[in-house]
């Protein structure tokens, strides 16, 4: 059975609309990394109160007359994110978990990778402030310099990387 994906540019021509429409509804772009900032806050909240009100960058988004970090609208772009991904793998038959591997590399290898990956692309998000949602595409729609930058940064890196460990995947 053949899998069906969205046409890519039709697929970028929405996300797209989706960052014009989000710059004119909440007058910026789009982003994911607050969403986790968002929720660690939350969790430290919960956990150590009087820590999170005192540390320095914690406690500007906790206190009295705040609001839940979880009320805001990062947030709910994200869950939006999780259950349309659910919804398009449920509807193009795309829901199992896979693995993929190359001849080289080992499936628990790849998930060690991913998940250093992961984290040092969570350190550069915060070096960056924002991640490639929100630096690089919001910050390229607005035509900043940081956002060319960032995307220049975000693919030479993925490129480079992809060159040096090729071999793990042909």
């Amino acid at each position: 059975m053949k899998t069906k994906y969205m046409n890519p540019y039709l697929a970028g021509f929405f996300l797209g609309l989706v960052l014009l429409a989000t710059i004119f509804i909440t007058g910026r772009g789009l982003g994911a990394s607050g969403a986790i900032k968002d929720a660690t806050i939350s969790i430290s909240n919960a956990i150590a109160p009087r820590f999170t009100e005192t540390n320095p960058f914690f406690g500007q988004y906790v206190g009295a007359g705040k609001e839940n970090p979880l009320k805001s609208w990062l947030v709910f772009e994200i869950a939006g994110v999780l259950i349309g991904g659910f919804i398009s793998g449920l509807v193009s038959d795309r829901l199992k978990l896979v693995t993929e591997a190359g001849p080289r590399v080992k499936p628990r290898a790849r998930w060690f990778f991913a998940a250093i990956g992961g984290a040092l692309f969570g350190i550069g998000a915060q070096f960056t402030r924002g991640c490639t949602s929100g630096a690089a595409l919001s910050g390229m729609a607005v035509l900043s310099t940081a956002g060319f930058i960032a995307m220049l940064s975000i693919f030479g890196t993925g490129y480079l990387v992809a060159y040096l460990g090729r071999k793990l995947w042909i």
